[in-house]
């Protein structure tokens, strides 16, 4: 067997003769584990928002990027006309891969989620709308406009721009305040556990004496600490995620209708994520409770 794991191992199996100075119940153990567990759930759905987010961020600038929208407002008796000049123009612009006109049930699709799926398309004063593709160079919208206001002066071009970029950035901030809360989380649990290894500390240190007296040096009395509060933070944790993890299954999975608001969860792959959160919450609390417990020793020389 390595280095390595051989320590792991006799980290886990750990020493009694050490661990008589650490309580094994008590109400610093119920701390540990009842902080681990809580800052293991919130860190659960922090991380799902972090993932979430950058899903969404992807999604939309996937869905606006290269795409345009033409927007032609006419009396019916030139709507036709207008159309047919429009997509002239629009077949004529370097840069733009394709362009159609949407049919009545496409725009009628589109006005569902506000006026429901039985809106008289044909009979209202709707605008028609053309959907523009756009190639891998682009093309130049000023210039398209000012073809567009002299050709056919009831069209209005929508590069998505203005939508596209203030959404993607909410997005992304989104995702960084996801992982700014798992900072801030992670900070708190490693305060919480100091707490409760100064709080063991102090209430032990009667036994530490004794253990002093009889040749037991401050690192191998902040090892029994250490090696406590590190398994307890791990089960804490790993039950925090586990409750987690559970919660967010039965979040509402993502739809067309509410896709802002749904599928908050993870997805693929990265349901492989939560599994890291009781190691890194076990991390946290073995160099939290080492600081604390060699300072409180030194202190208490």
């Amino acid at each position: 067997m390595s280095d390595v794991p051989r320590r792991i191992m006799d980290f886990i199996a750990g020493d009694p003769q050490a661990d008589r100075a650490v309580p094994p119940t008590g109400f610093t153990a119920r701390l540990t584990f009842l902080s681990a567990a809580a800052m293991a759930f919130l860190a659960v759905f922090a991380l799902a928002l972090s993932l979430a987010t950058g899903r969404l961020a992807d999604r939309w600038s996937a869905e606006l990027a290269k795409t345009s929208t033409l927007r032609i407002s006419a009396p019916s008796g030139q709507m036709a006309a207008q159309t047919t000049a429009a997509l002239a123009v629009l077949e004529t612009t370097p840069g733009v891969a394709e362009a159609r006109a949407l049919d009545a049930d496409e725009q009628r699709a589109l006005l569902a989620p506000w006026f429901g799926p039985d809106l008289p398309v044909e009979t209202l004063p709707v605008p028609q709308l053309i959907e523009i593709v756009e190639d891998a160079d682009g093309y130049d919208a000023a210039g398209l406009r000012a073809r567009l206001q002299a050709e056919v002066p009831g069209a209005v071009l929508d590069d998505h721009g203005r939508w596209r970029e203030p959404l993607v950035e909410a997005a992304s901030r989104l995702r960084l305040l996801g992982f700014v809360s798992m900072v801030l989380i992670a900070g708190a649990t490693a305060a919480m556990i100091t707490l409760a290894a100064n709080a063991a500390l102090a209430a032990n240190a009667q036994v530490i004496r004794v253990m002093r007296l009889v040749g037991a040096q401050d690192i191998y009395i902040a090892g029994a600490f250490v090696r406590r509060f590190t398994i307890r933070s791990l089960l804490g944790a790993a039950a925090g995620t586990l409750l987690g993890t559970l919660a967010v299954l039965l979040l509402p999975r993502a739809d067309a209708a509410g896709g802002f608001l749904t599928g908050l969860g993870f997805q693929g792959w990265h349901w492989m994520w939560p599994l890291v959160i009781p190691v890194l919450a076990a991390t946290v609390a073995f160099f939290a409770t080492r600081q604390a417990a060699l300072r409180t020793l030194k202190e208490q020389t």
